[in-house]
C-alpha cells in the first residue's frame, strides 16, 4: 500500500512538472510572437462587464452581461424545481429526479452539519446551492459569461451568510455567543492568544469564502483562454487542444466542488451559531 501510495504520488509530481514545463514554454513563446504581432490574447477580456444593449460605464442600474447570465441561471433552477418536478410523478422524469437529488443532497447536509434545529433555515441553503451550480455550469458554456468569478457576487453571497448568522448567534444566545471565541479545552494562559487567533479568523471568514470560489472559477477560465490562444501555433495546437479539453473535464468537477463547498462552509457557520462554544 505505501509503495502504491508513493508511486501515484511521483506519478502526479511528474505529471505537474509536465504541465508545468508546457506552461512555461507556452509563455515564451507568446512573449516571443507576441511584439511580432503574430499573436497577442488577453485572457482577462472574458471577465469584463459590459453593457448589454449600447456602450458607456456600467452603473448599478445598467443591465450587463453579468445581469443577463445571472437571470439566466434563476431561470434554470426555476425551470429544474419548479416546472420539471410539478407533475411529483411517483415515477419521476430525469428532471424531477435530479431535483430531488438536489433537495435530499442538501437537505441532508443540513441536517447532519446543523442538526434538525437548522432545518428552518434550509430554504436559504438551497438557494445558494442551486445559484451557485448552475451559474458555475453556464460560466462553462461557449461565449458565456461567468458570474461567480467576480468577487462583487461571490463577496455578497459570503457577506450575507457572515451577517445573517452573527446576527443569528446574538439573536438566539446574546452575549453567550462570544463563547465561540473562547477556547475552555485549553490551558487558561493560552485562552486569550486563542481567542485573538478566533476573532481574526472569525472576521476573515467572508473573505476566504468569497475568495474561494470566484479564485476557482477565474483560474480555470484563464487558463483554458491562455491554452485557446496557442491553438493557432501550428508547433503545439496539438498539445494545446488536448490541455483544453483535460482542464474543461477538470472545470465540469471544480463547478460542482465548489458549490459544493461553498454550501458546506455555510453549513458550518450556521452550526456555530446554532451552537457555539467549544
Amino acid at each position: 500500500m505505501a509503495e502504491s501510495s508513493s508511486n501515484a504520488d511521483g506519478s502526479s509530481k511528474m505529471i505537474g512538472l509536465i504541465l508545468f514545463a508546457v506552461v512555461i514554454l507556452m509563455l515564451i513563446i507568446a512573449m516571443l510572437t507576441e511584439g511580432s504581432g503574430e499573436m497577442a490574447f488577453h485572457p482577462m477580456d472574458q471577465f469584463v462587464v459590459s453593457p448589454l444593449f449600447g456602450e458607456g460605464a456600467v452603473h448599478w442600474y445598467t443591465i450587463t452581461n453579468a445581469t443577463l447570465w445571472m437571470a439566466l441561471a434563476i431561470g434554470g433552477i426555476a425551470l429544474l424545481l419548479v416546472v420539471g418536478s410539478r407533475g411529483r410523478a411517483i415515477v419521476p422524469s430525469r428532471a424531477q429526479s435530479m431535483a430531488e437529488l438536489a433537495f435530499g443532497m442538501v437537505h441532508k447536509m443540513v441536517e447532519d452539519i446543523c442538526g434538525r434545529e437548522g432545518l428552518k433555515y434550509f430554504p436559504y441553503i438551497m438557494t445558494l446551492f442551486c445559484f451557485i451550480t448552475f451559474a458555475n455550469f453556464l460560466g462553462l458554456l461557449p461565449k458565456s459569461f461567468a458570474t461567480t468569478s467576480h468577487i462583487a457576487v461571490t463577496g455578497l453571497l459570503a457577506l450575507f451568510v457572515f451577517f445573517a448568522v452573527t446576527i443569528l448567534g446574538f439573536v438566539k444566545h446574546g452575549t453567550h455567543f462570544l463563547g465561540l471565541f473562547w477556547v475552555t479545552a485549553a490551558p487558561l494562559p493560552l485562552r486569550p492568544i486563542l481567542a485573538v487567533i478566533e476573532v481574526i479568523s472569525y472576521f476573515v471568514r467572508p473573505v476566504s469564502h468569497s475568495i474561494r470560489l470566484a479564485g476557482n472559477i477565474m483560474a480555470g477560465h484563464a487558463v483554458i483562454k491562455v491554452f485557446a490562444g496557442f491553438a493557432a501555433v501550428a508547433l503545439i495546437s496539438p498539445v494545446s487542444v488536448l490541455a483544453i479539453t483535460a482542464i474543461y473535464g477538470l472545470e465540469v468537477l471544480v463547478a460542482f466542488i465548489q458549490a459544493y463547498v461553498f454550501t458546506i462552509l455555510t453549513c458550518v457557520y450556521l452550526r456555530d451559531a446554532l451552537h457555539p462554544g467549544h
